[in-house]
């Protein structure tokens, strides 16, 4: 599970997605656009909009599905409730992970029901070179015990642990810098897939910041 506003999509989203089935060996990817996430701020253009967007960025991306579940649901997009369906649907011993960026990362201490996270699922923090911050304690107290150094330790059970992941890549692309640029009548041209771009200007949408 990816979780995020994909408030555009972009390449940074999608190519992250990418090496994180490959690194982790994964089946597939569920991309999940939140409808409304409790600690951000309200998304720029509707959901119905955002989803569009994520499954003409994904297109025929091997592994990697637009998961709709959120928009679906009533009230606030918990992660907890999100992975609880998704266990609900692969079973016991299935290996759920859910990947976060590193910003995420830091406030995970603060989402709502942080310990049963972990009682669904692994988490994967992407990790990014320039975040040397030390842990809130909060947050080093909910990891204790929880961290593993590789891939194959943490697939040995289905739930429970903590790794932090370096990919290849590492596109510094900014969904806020995307908006600003649309809203301002500039390129975003190899920022996002040509689909999403094609398909956001036919529709003006961001066009007003």
């Amino acid at each position: 599970m990816l979780g995020g506003t994909f408030d555009p999509v972009h390449l940074g989203h999608l190519r992250s997605a990418v090496e994180l089935r490959e690194a982790l060996a994964l089946d597939r990817v569920h991309m999940v656009p939140a409808a409304m996430p409790p600690l951000r701020g309200e998304p720029r253009v509707s959901a119905a909009d955002r989803l569009a967007l994520l499954r003409l960025g994904i297109g025929d991306t091997p592994g990697l599905v637009a998961d709709p579940r959120e928009l679906e649901r009533e009230g606030p997009s918990y992660s907890a409730d999100t992975l609880a369906s998704l266990r609900r649907e692969l079973g016991a011993d299935a290996r759920l992970v859910m990947a976060l960026g590193h910003d995420a990362f830091l406030r995970l201490a603060d989402w709502h029901e942080p310990e049963r996270l972990f009682a669904l699922a692994h988490v994967v923090v992407i990790d990014r070179p320039d975040h040397q911050a030390a842990l809130p304690e909060a947050l080093v107290d909910l990891l204790a015990g929880r961290e593993v150094e590789e891939g194959e330790a943490l697939m040995a059970r289905p739930a429970g642990r903590l790794l932090r992941l370096r990919l290849p890549s590492r596109m510094a692309i900014s969904a806020t810098e995307v908006r600003r640029r649309l809203a301002s009548g500039l390129s975003v041209r190899y920022l996002l897939p040509e689909a999403v771009e094609a398909h956001l200007l036919s529709r003006g949408l961001y066009r007003h910041g």
